[in-house]
């Protein structure tokens, strides 16, 4: 085991049943609970929801969900406009396109760095299906791990992914991937059968935003908590406060003929009665405790300011941050999230180029000849900020001349596939000049239109 939470094993060799069945234990004793406790946070399960109940007084349990904003915010920021992964032939690229859309991959990328976000990794999982076509999807840390060489370079030793059964003995049963072959087993137990592997690499591919494995609100744990705990106890004070009781001390009230009591319900009317003979020194008012509220408000918006602050995402609900919309203020507000998304960008495109390698190999996808062509890939994140079009028209026309038609068109953030775009451009051009051609009186007989063709 790493320090990144990443299982080692010598090069060359394959899984012993006993080592397959330890990295599973480590997996689901260690490893697994954090995953699932991310989850849980996620969801909104916090654990101010299992505190054991106070025997007196008001019990309010509030959960500010704010991992949940983090992960979607910082995702859709990320991955809310969909990748341009493009090829620069045209044919291979229509391929390439037809895939995708064809697998869903965007959505599915997105999923994979959703959980990436949530569990601080997340894994891509490349199989064929029934009619032989190559398919991609992704899947939990919680149920798989990636086996890594002990080289420097790390490089995928085995993938594994398991589940268990609903029998009482809960033994895991799954599949363990090398390059060359995969191996089911049930427990220890290694079917020696082996299934022949197409790609001829291992067919999983791990996604993650940095080295640490570390997800988004992975440092915020503890001021989460703390924020969750100062809320609820802040709803119990103000809770308090409605209920609180009335006493009246040093006065004589009417006394009910039959019982001989006051004539209120002292329990139900939050009622405190001490009477006396004479009510010369009476005095009536509600039992208080001191208020804090200036102090409690000013920790829930430290808390709330730090929560944001650690994990390097913006408050888009903060007025001061929606009050000022002026570009160069904006940007540098964004900025702490843009660093952090150029990170994830570049540790994704290392991941996405190693996934098409896969994809590639097999010949469904693209021809045999073109296995290779996962190196030539180009692929452009465009970060999901609110747009002014106008703006990148003025910014694509004033680069057109200096740069590639293509590069000038990736500049708009509502063009997906700038070479798709070019051809269009191309085929209205041909068009146009044809007719042009057509209607113009130097030509020839057979290139003019005839006009009751037209009608």
């Amino acid at each position: 085991m790493s320090s990144n939470r990443s299982f080692i094993y010598p090069k060359d060799t394959e899984l012993t049943g006993n080592d397959l069945i330890e990295f599973i234990n480590y997996n689901d004793s260690h490893l697994k609970p954090h995953y699932r406790t991310n989850m849980d946070y996620y969801l909104g399960h916090h654990p101010v929801l299992e505190q054991p109940a106070k025997q007196t007084g008001a019990d309010n349990r509030l959960v500010v969900n704010l991992p949940k904003y983090l992960v979607d915010t910082y995702n859709g920021f990320f991955s809310g406009i969909a990748p341009k992964i493009s090829l620069d032939d045209d044919k291979e690229n229509q391929k390439l396109q037809d895939w995708n859309n064809t697998n869903s991959f965007v959505d599915k990328l997105n999923e994979i760095s959703k959980q990436a976000d949530i569990y601080g990794k997340s894994y891509a999982f490349v199989y064929q299906d029934e009619d032989s076509q190559t398919r991609v999807t992704y899947c939990s840390p919680s149920h798989a791990f990636m086996v890594y060489d002990d080289t420097v370079n790390r490089e995928p030793l085995a993938f594994v992914r398991y589940h268990y059964d609903n029998s009482s003995d809960a033994t895991a049963k799954g599949t363990i991937y090398y390059a060359d072959a995969s191996y089911d087993f049930v427990g220890p137990a290694i079917n020696p059968e082996p299934t022949p592997n197409l790609y001829k690499l291992v067919p999983a591919v791990e996604f993650y935003e940095n080295e640490e494995r570390q997800g988004v609100f992975d440092g915020c744990i503890t001021l989460i908590n703390e924020l969750d705990r100062a809320l609820s106890q802040k709803a119990n004070q103000v809770e308090y406060f409605d209920n609180a009781y009335l006493y009246m001390l040093g006065i004589q009230l009417e006394k009910d003929r039959d019982t001989g009591q006051p004539m209120l319900d002292l329990k139900n009317d939050r009622f405190i009665y001490a009477p006396a003979d004479t009510a010369v020194n009476g005095k009536i008012g509600f039992v208080s405790k001191p208020d804090g509220d200036n102090m409690q408000e000013n920790l829930i918006n430290r808390l709330t300011e730090w929560i944001f602050q650690t994990a390097m995402i913006p408050n888009m609900n903060d007025q001061a941050f929606s009050g000022n919309s002026s570009g160069v203020a904006l940007q540098y507000k964004l900025l702490p999230m843009k660093n952090r998304a150029s990170n994830k960008e570049r540790k994704f495109v290392h991941s996405l180029r190693h996934l098409y390698q896969i994809i590639f190999s097999v010949g469904t996808v693209l021809p045999d000849s073109s296995k290779n062509k996962w190196q030539d890939l180009s692929f452009q994140f465009t970060r999901n900020m609110p747009a002014n079009i106008a703006d990148e028209v003025n910014s694509a026309v004033n680069a057109s001349g200096i740069v590639s038609k293509e590069t000038a068109l990736s500049l708009l953030s509502f063009i997906d596939d700038p070479k798709s775009e070019i051809n269009r451009m191309e085929k209205e051009k041909d068009e146009e000049m044809k007719r042009v051609s057509q209607l113009s009186p130097a030509a020839m007989d057979f290139q003019k239109v005839n006009s009751d063709d037209e009608k």
